[in-house]
C-alpha cells in the first residue's frame, strides 16, 4: 500500500495465524502521522475505501499538526482519542526510565483506560476499513497492533516482525528529517525490538490469555467478539 508522505503504513491483513489461516485484508490499517499526507495521499486514503480513522495522538501533538481527514474527506468517520495519558508531559513523567523492551507492558499494566476507550471505539466503527495512527506510528499504534493480532491468534512471530518492521521503515527518513541531531539518539528512539512484543505476549499470557485481560480491562465479551472480527472474518 502507497500513501504518499507516509513511512510507517500498513494493513494488517495475510498475517499467519496459529490455526493455519490469515488474518483479514482492508479491514484494520496501522500508520504514521496523516498530517503529513500529501493531497495525493489524501486521495489514495481514500481510494483504499478508509471509512474510520481513529488518531491516538495527544492534543498537543493534534494542534500543532492538525489531520486532513476532517476537512479533506467529511465522509471519513474521524475520532481523537489519546492513547496513554492525556498529555505528553504526563506521560513523560510516568514513564521515565522504561526500557524499550517492557514498555508495551507499563502501559498495558497503567493505561487500561485509555485503552479500553480506544479498543471500544475500534469496535464500534462501522465495518469498513479502520486506520489508527499516532505519530512515528510505532509505539502507541504498535501495541494496538500487537493487542489486536494477538486477539486474531496471529502467530507470535508475526507479532513480533510486525511491531519491529517500523524501525526500517522510519530509519533513513527520520536520519535526513533531524540531520541536525545525534544520529544514534536517533536510532535508539527508533528501535522496536521483537523482544517487547514478546514480553507483551508474555504479559497477556500471565494475565491469563488476550481476552482475558481485554475482560479486566472492562471491555464486554460482544466487544472482544468485534474486536476478534476485525481480523478472523
Amino acid at each position: 500500500m502507497h500513501f504518499p508522505n507516509l513511512l510507517n503504513a500498513r494493513d494488517l491483513g495475510g498475517y499467519p495465524t496459529v490455526d493455519g489461516a490469515q488474518t483479514s485484508w482492508r479491514s484494520l490499517v496501522r500508520a504514521d502521522d496523516l498530517a503529513q499526507l500529501t493531497a495525493e495521499g489524501v486521495r489514495a486514503l481514500a481510494d483504499y475505501g478508509v471509512e474510520t480513522v481513529v488518531d491516538l495522538r495527544w492534543p498537543e501533538e493534534a494542534a500543532l499538526y492538525p489531520s486532513p481527514v476532517p476537512a479533506a474527506l467529511p465522509q471519513v468517520r474521524y475520532q481523537r482519542i489519546s492513547l496513554l495519558t492525556h498529555t505528553e508531559d504526563e506521560w513523560r513523567l510516568r514513564s521515565r526510565d522504561v526500557a524499550k523492551e517492557l514498555w508495551k507492558c507499563v502501559v498495558l499494566e497503567h493505561v487500561r483506560i485509555e485503552l479500553r476507550h480506544v479498543l471500544s471505539a475500534i469496535a464500534a466503527a462501522p465495518a469498513g476499513p479502520l486506520l489508527f495512527h499516532c505519530v512515528a506510528g510505532k509505539d502507541r499504534t504498535g501495541l494496538i497492533a500487537a493487542l489486536l493480532l494477538a486477539l486474531a491468534d496471529a502467530e507470535p512471530q508475526a507479532i513480533a516482525r510486525d511491531y519491529a518492521m517500523s524501525s526500517a521503515n522510519l530509519r533513513d527518513a527520520y536520519l535526513k528529517r533531524y540531520a541536525g541531531a545525534d544520529p544514534q539518539r536517533i536510532v535508539e528512539a527508533l528501535r522496536c525490538p521483537e523482544e517487547g512484543a514478546y514480553n507483551m505476549l508474555q504479559f497477556l499470557a500471565d494475565a491469563g490469555g488476550v481476552r482475558a485481560y481485554l475482560a479486566q480491562i472492562g471491555l464486554k465479551e460482544h466487544v472482544i467478539e468485534r474486536l476478534r472480527g476485525r481480523l478472523r472474518s
